[in-house]
């Protein structure tokens, strides 16, 4: 079972490696996208970088996914060697990371509403009159259609691939 435990940790850490890989690529075509749109409605391209709005693989963007893979990597390394410490460290990153895929998923699904939220808060004007949807529909299309179906699948297989690894820990 533990080696079972490591195939799922090897899908979940590849699923966390295609995030910043896709953004290095297509973030730049993104955020052109997402700067036009601005342009068509009348407000400073700046917005974007003064907001810290990125569609690059920058910052976080790449730092956290590679640690996950990381993490995943080197736990898949100690159940396959039968190290008992694999199965206790599953337990614990195992549902770190499901609950984590958890709140990407509700932040891909709440962005508009969290984007528009964050720029009431700061206040500015310029910020408020923003079409926050028609700006993430922009950036969304800076990218191809195959992406999508990538982040769906990237969420199938890190619930998916988890669970099968904490059940299979379980049995262990």
């Amino acid at each position: 079972m533990n080696t079972l435990a490591a195939v799922a940790q090897i899908l979940v850490a590849a699923a966390f490696v295609s995030i910043p890989m896709v953004r290095h690529r297509f973030g730049d075509t993104a955020k052109t996208s997402a700067e036009a749109e601005l342009a068509r409605q009348g407000v400073p391209v700046t917005v974007l970088e003064e907001n810290n709005l990125r569609f690059d693989a920058s910052g976080h963007e790449t730092i956290v996914p590679l640690s996950v893979a990381a993490v995943m990597l080197t736990l898949a390394g100690l159940n396959i060697a039968g190290d008992d410490w694999g199965r206790l460290l599953t337990w614990i990153f195992q549902s770190i990371v499901l609950l984590g895929n958890g709140v990407i998923l509700y932040s891909n699904l709440t962005a508009a509403a969290s984007v528009r939220a964050a720029f009431a808060r700061k206040g500015d004007p310029t910020l408020q009159r923003i079409d926050v949807p028609a700006l993430l529909k922009a950036a969304k299309d800076g990218f191809p259609e195959w992406v999508w179906v990538l982040q769906n699948v990237r969420h199938v297989v890190v619930f998916g691939a988890s669970a099968l690894a904490l059940a299979a820990t379980a049995i262990a």
